[in-house]
């Protein structure tokens, strides 16, 4: 069974962009696109750098240090420096407020 647990309202996010979460000691982004909304590991993969300041743009979230790109949807690497995925969360959207199966 999933836990969802509430991690902000929908106006929380801006279309395009992405707000920090944390919750049981670990650090989410959640994302709001074109597509809806999506979850990963705040810090980027390369170097640790908070995404939170990242800049989104079709889907993709570009790491503030170093340029490194990730498809939000998948969490895939799609450009050096950063070569290994971010981990992704299910999301879904309740009555104006997203949830996420936050965990391992």
């Amino acid at each position: 069974m999933t836990d969802w647990v509430d991690a902000c309202a929908t106006t929380d996010v801006d279309e395009e962009d992405l707000i920090a979460w944390r919750h049981g000691g670990r650090s989410y982004a959640i994302y709001r696109t074109a597509k809806g909304f999506f979850a990963t590991d705040l810090m980027c993969t390369h170097e640790r750098q908070s995404l939170e300041d990242g800049l989104v743009i079709d889907g993709v979230i570009e790491c503030p240090l170093h340029g490194g790109r990730f498809d939000i949807c998948t969490g895939k690497a799609l450009s050096a420096p950063a070569s290994v995925d971010l981990k992704t969360y299910p999301v879904k959207v309740e009555e104006g407020r997203v949830l996420v199966a936050a965990g391992d």
